[in-house]
């Protein structure tokens, strides 16, 4: 393909997420997204790829809710969720919840399960038997998904959307936690297609919010369901793993009730279960994430890698439960790795670019993963489950190819000094033609969190490219506190964020302006979330950009404390600002109004909880009554990301168009539909 990469060909290519491997190795299963027909929504579908590369990928649903939360059942056939209508209902509900359906093995139409009022998610599945797990949420005091169903047709019959809080916090990223809360139910799947389908039982009916933003897992044999259940106090946070016998719902806590003991997976000889920890850290010591390992039978659980110095994820078991799969971030990519528990023997895999999505064969010789880079999105990949440091075979799939995608800019590491002598790593990421010759203006990206890093992967919604296709050239830094570089380096911004982060990123901007082919009297700075942040932190205390894009941003850290959906969590890191709100105060950019001259454009969504509408709202006001010279886009149906496709579009062009009027003197070309 030869067309440039504009936002039309960029939101056309597929996005690819939730690889499984069937139970007998011979197929994946992955979930395809692209744009809906109606140009408002992205729908999904689920498509079927050989492991082998042989045969052609097929696609497997097709419906107008789109399907994702897939997984196998150990016959083969598939378990998913989907917002596809009732086939068999008497009349079509305007926008049906995920159900919960199961597709046969050898294909044909899938078969409804059940249909949760308020959706389904979390989708597991033993590897013996025909037991499922699934999470949907239930109004409390709901015994039973038909008596969620009419307490939810009696609230919408009286009009009524009223809630009512008794504890904190009340908002988790995009929405309130309420009237429903997230249950865990298990369900045996009929032995034949025409028998009918027995009722789901519910593993925990007490569990109020403790399995918000959590899913579920089971034992070999399905007799045991694995749920880690969080504690919702305004005090310290904290996750434990508790298993739950899916017949006499007895409950058992293998965690010590110390940080937050998440992403439980078990091991196919059902001895084992392994999670991530999180020590959440103080305002002193930052926090630090690690692996952990739990008998299921009982005991003390341990690290079984202690000197990793790495923040593990997405954790998956071998086949024969003698080692442990899983990504961290590493030096601007994210690797995956082997971990042998004989030996405590680990094995970095592959490293280049974003991997994740771990699949382990059951013959234990690979490992199928999705893996993308800078260049381009996802694509379905597989390693050698032993060898070190291999360069991944990508497997035929529906994912667009890098000669398809055409990315415009070429990428490369360079690497800033902070004044301590710590070298910064950066990505940069060129267009073409750049040259000493033909120097490219240089936007900066700062990363979110503010535990975060700019890896080597595709980004769908700030993408270098975009920039790149527009002449631009772009650095993305990791500065202090960013992820993949040690704790270390965590710790030298932890509660500091507008010390090492502020002085390590530009650092790293210092080496990419010194370049002949860069521009650095047109320089620009963008940043979203913690990035949007530190735009404002940079607004405050220096005038060498021209131009500052600040998105989703903290402004005075203060005040977002009492109104972010968990202002406890900051707490951790800052400290507790009823008794001590030093850093609070030290460290926000509203304190600095008084010194912004850069035209900036501040970009929010309403539905925003976590860093809520209030925060923008008082930074225009501020810049507005200081004379500062700045533009509002303001999404009222979006949150913290802008995820629907037509704001997507106007959120690229009103960007460009501001960088291109700050930065090249071009008019600025206000988007059609704003």
């Amino acid at each position: 393909m030869t067309e440039p990469l504009d936002f039309e060909r960029f939101v056309r290519l597929p996005r690819l997420s939730g690889l499984h491997l069937s139970p007998d190795g011979t197929r994946l299963v992955v979930t395809v997204a692209q744009p809906h027909a109606s140009g408002t929504k992205m729908a999904s579908a689920l498509w079927a790829v050989d492991p082998e590369g042989k045969n052609p990928q097929r696609r497997l649903t097709r419906s107008a809710g789109g399907e994702g939360a897939a997984a196998f059942v150990p016959d083969g056939s598939l378990v998913f969720g989907s917002a596809r209508p009732d086939p068999d209902a008497k009349e079509a509900e305007a926008d049906p919840p995920a159900a919960l359906w199961h597709l046969p093995a050898d294909g044909g139409e899938a078969r409804l399960l059940l249909v949760p009022h308020g959706g389904v998610d979390g989708v597991a599945t033993a590897r013996t038997g025909r037991r499922i797990a699934f999470v949907a949420p239930l109004f409390g005091g709901s015994e039973t998904l038909e008596a969620d169903a009419a307490r939810a047709k009696a609230r919408k019959e009286a009009g009524v959307e009223a809630l009512l809080f008794e504890g904190y916090p009340i908002r988790l990223w995009d929405h309130y936690l309420g009237p429903r809360e997230r249950h865990a139910f298990v369900l045996d799947l009929p032995a034949q297609e025409a028998d009918p389908v027995p009722a789901a039982r519910d593993l925990a009916p007490a569990l109020g919010q403790q399995l918000e933003d959590r899913g579920v897992a089971l034992t070999p044999d399905g007799g045991t369901a694995i749920l880690s259940l969080g504690e919702q106090t305004a005090g310290r946070p904290k996750v434990d793993v508790v298993a739950v016998d899916t017949s006499t719902l007895e409950q058992r806590v293998l965690t010590p009730g110390d940080g937050m003991y998440d992403q439980a997976a078990v091991s196919p000889d059902g001895r084992w279960v392994a999670c991530v920890r999180a020590d959440l850290g103080a305002p002193e010591r930052a926090e630090s994430h690690s692996l952990w390992l739990i008998e299921l039978a009982g005991g003390e659980g341990r690290d079984p890698a202690p000197g990793a110095d790495l923040w593990p994820d997405g954790v998956v078991w071998a086949a024969d439960s003698r080692a442990l799969f899983f990504v961290a971030d590493r030096q601007g990519h994210q690797a995956a790795f082997r971990l042998d528990l004989e030996d405590g023997r680990l094995t970095c895999l592959a490293a280049a670019g974003t991997i994740g999505d771990l699949c382990p064969s059951p013959d234990g010789r690979w490992v199928y993963a999705l893996r993308s880079t800078l260049r381009v999105p996802n694509e379905v990949v597989r390693l050698d489950a032993r060898a070190a440091e291999q360069e991944p075979v990508v497997i035929p799939s529906p994912a667009a190819t890098e000669a398809q995608v055409a990315a415009p800019g070429s990428v490369e590491r360079i690497t800033g000094t902070a004044a301590d002598g710590t070298p910064i790593g950066a990505w940069l990421v060129k267009p073409e033609g750049m040259a000493a010759a033909h120097p490219a203006p240089l936007v900066v990206f700062v990363h979110g969190g503010p535990l975060g890093t700019w890896t080597d992967g595709w980004h769908w919604r700030w993408n270098p490219q975009l920039l790149a296709a527009r002449g631009y050239a772009v650095v993305m830094p990791d500065p202090a506190i960013s992820l993949g570089y040690g704790q270390a380096f965590v710790q030298r911004g932890w509660g500091e964020w507008g010390a090492a982060p502020y002085t390590d990123m530009l650092a790293a901007v210092d080496a990419a302006a010194a370049r002949p082919d860069v521009d650095a009297t047109r320089t620009a700075l963008m940043g979203g979330s913690f990035g949007g942040y530190m735009a404002n932190w940079v607004a405050g205390h220096t005038d060498r950009f021209m131009a500052i894009v600040t998105h989703a941003s903290l402004w005075d850290l203060r005040g977002f404390h009492g109104t972010t959906d968990n202002g406890a969590w900051w707490e951790l890191e800052m400290g507790d600002p009823y008794v001590d709100a030093r850093r609070y105060e030290e460290h926000s950019p509203a304190v600095h109004v008084g010194r912004i001259r850069t035209p900036m454009l501040i970009i929010h969504g309403e539905l925003d909880a976590r860093v809520p509408i209030s925060e923008a709202l008082r930074l225009w006001t501020d810049l507005q009554r200081h004379g500062v010279a700045a533009r509002f886009l303001y999404f009222p149906d979006e949150n913290h990301w802008v995820l629907k496709p037509q704001n997507a579009r106007v959120w690229y062009a009103t960007v460009l168009a501001f960088l291109d009027e700050q930065l090249r003197g071009v008019a600025f070309e206000r988007p059609a539909l704003v």
